[in-house]
This record gives C-alpha cells, sequence and structure tokens, in this order.
C-alpha cells in the first residue's frame, strides 16, 4: 500500500513527530538541526554576511535533470554565490499536500540532502507543514541561505562601463525548456536537461581577479535579457551581444523554433552571467572551462551601444532591440 501525507503529519502530534525524525533528521540532523531548534546558532565571524531567501513551486517537481529538492539548494547557494558570497548555512521550509505519496518526499528529500552536500553548506533550521487536499499542488520548498562575503568583490551594474566583457558560463534556456517539455510532453531528437546545478565553483574561478570582475547574476526567471535589461535600464551604456556567440544547444533551438520562445527570455538554474573589465575576460573563461559546469563559457557581448538598450548583432550583419517581453513566458519554472 502507497504511504502518503495526511494532515496529521503537520499536527504536531505522533505522526508529525515521526514525520520529522523518519525523513527530515534523518538526511539532516547531524549539525545544528540535530536538536529542533526554532532558530539556529551559527559561528559567523565574518564582517559581512550574505543573506537570500527564495520559494519553489515547480511544475512539475520532478524533471530532466532534477527536481524542485535540487532546485531549492542550487537556487538560493547560486544567489548567494553572484552576490559574492561562499555559501555556509541554508533553511528548508516544506509546505506538503495532503495525499502526497511519501516516495516522492523521500526521493526529493533525498535530493535535496546529496544538493547540500555537493555545494558544502549545512541545513541548519526549517520548518514542515501539511495543507488539505487541493490548497497546494504537490510539495511547495522554500530555502533561506547565509554566506560570507568575500573580500575584495565589490559588485554592481554601476561598477560596468563601456568596454567591459559579458560572459555567460553555459548554453542558455535549458532549464526552462526542460521543464516546459516535461509539462507538455514534448519529445525532441537530443533531449532536453535542465541546468539545474550550484555555483560555487565558477564564484571561487571568478574571486581571484577581484575589483575586475564587475557584476555577477544567475539568469533566472526572464533568463538571460531579463538580467542584461535589469543592468541598462536607466544607465548611460547598452550592451551589444553578438548572435552567433550565444551558446544554445540543439534540444533548446528545436523547442525554441518550434513555439516561438527566444532561448533569452527563458530560465537558466545552473549559469551565471558575468561582466568584467576586458584585461580579466581570457582568464576568467580559463577558469570557468577547467570546470564541468562551466566547460561551454563564453563571452557573448560588451557594454556599450545604445544606452539604456540591450542590442544583438545578428548573424546578417543587422542589430535588433533585444526587449523583455510583456508577461511570463513560462510560469512555474522554479
Amino acid at each position: 500500500m502507497e504511504e502518503k501525507i495526511q494532515l496529521a503529519h503537520g499536527g504536531g502530534g505522533k505522526l508529525s513527530a515521526r514525520l520529522i525524525k523518519d525523513e527530515i533528521l534523518s538526511r539532516f540532523g547531524n549539525g545544528p538541526l540535530r536538536n529542533l531548534p526554532d532558530a539556529a546558532e551559527l559561528p559567523l565571524t565574518a564582517d559581512k554576511i550574505i543573506y537570500s531567501t527564495d520559494s519553489f513551486v515547480v511544475s512539475p517537481y520532478f524533471f530532466p535533470g532534477g527536481n524542485i529538492g535540487e532546485l531549492a539548494v542550487y537556487g538560493t547557494v547560486n544567489d548567494v554565490c553572484v552576490a559574492g558570497g561562499r555559501p555556509r548555512w541554508l533553511s528548508l521550509a516544506l509546505i506538503i499536500e495532503e495525499g502526497f505519496p511519501l516516495e516522492n518526499l523521500r526521493r526529493i528529500l533525498d535530493s535535496t540532502a546529496e544538493a547540500a552536500k555537493r555545494c558544502g553548506v549545512t541545513i541548519v533550521t526549517g520548518d514542515t507543514k501539511v495543507v488539505q487536499k487541493g490548497n497546494c499542488d504537490g510539495i511547495y520548498m522554500n530555502t533561506s541561505g547565509i554566506g560570507v562575503k568575500i573580500a575584495g568583490l565589490e559588485l554592481g551594474r554601476q561598477r560596468i562601463k563601456p568596454g567591459d566583457a559579458v560572459i555567460v558560463s553555459g548554453a542558455i534556456g535549458e532549464h526552462g525548456f526542460a521543464v516546459l517539455a516535461a509539462r507538455n510532453g514534448i519529445r525532441t531528437g537530443g533531449g532536453l536537461v535542465s541546468d539545474c546545478g550550484p555555483l560555487n565553483g565558477l564564484l571561487e574561478q571568478a574571486a581571484p581577479f577581484g575589483d575586475k570582475v564587475k557584476f555577477m547574476r544567475d539568469p533566472t526567471r526572464g533568463g538571460v535579457a531579463a538580467v542584461l535589461n535589469e543592468i541598462v535600464e536607466n544607465m548611460e551604456f547598452g550592451i551589444e551581444l553578438k548572435q552567433n556567440a550565444v551558446p544554445v544547444s540543439e534540444g533548446v533551438r528545436s523547442v525554441s523554433e518550434m513555439l516561438g520562445i527566444d532561448p533569452l527570455n527563458v530560465a537558466c538554474e545552473g549559469r551565471m552571467i558575468l561582466i568584467c573589465d576586458q584585461s580579466a575576460a581570457d582568464g576568467i573563461l580559463s577558469g570557468f572551462r577547467s570546470l564541468p559546469e562551466g566547460e561551454g563559457a563564453c563571452v557573448i557581448g560588451t557594454a556599450g551601444g545604445i544606452a539604456g538598450k540591450v542590442t544583438m548583432k545578428t548573424i546578417t550583419g543587422v542589430s535588433r532591440l533585444i526587449d523583455l517581453p510583456s508577461g511570463e513566458l513560462l510560469p512555474r519554472i522554479c
């Protein structure tokens, strides 16, 4: 008989205690979480910390290349990384629908634990709630992350100057299109797999370049186009991209052409956009490409051009405007 989540699992009684003991503490209870504190005591000695929080409602919660548990860890870890922090601790909160299969929960929690281990972070506090059937789509997750700021990395769009290089760490649009394909049963010849993964290694490769690194961001909702448009808004410079320099996989290209959705507008969950002084670009690329998660890194453009606008030089030599879509193209991809 399939085991399922019941409302009593969230009621604070025996079933609730068993869920916490058997499913949560068995995976995350070796550190500060073992005594189930309402708040964690952390040995923080840094002058500055980086703090981030995010909620995850992806549908479906299992997708090619990952699941909601991995996404919850990597999403928050990556937000801390691109703010210039080394992630150290995470909180984990679960909202589970009554009737959710325990086997699915175990798979998700195992993936969450493995992702945290891969990132070198400890889950130190959390919460679990169960809601009535129909009030949640299976499972939602929230993670908050704390990291230690890396000295010498002062990041912000105000530091970008015309001529700076725009780097992306790998092929774009893979997460959003992989979730979309799984949700709608779209099949492609080469298959689509999410790029869901951590950015810790890329951060460590960029950190030695110090103040030559001007800006970092992970292009999640809205994709590369959203990040770049945010950078140039009300600025005296723009960003010029080169179409033949933007890395796109065959799977993404085929679905993009089928649906008429530009990969620049589609979310990544394991990619970094980095803007740096041109003198540092080759060194950063070399470091990125030394890692599996950065082997497709390349320069896709430069800061400059039309003030406040993102443009792309097409393969025909014509420039086109890269604007933001009027609405959310792919809801619930994270």
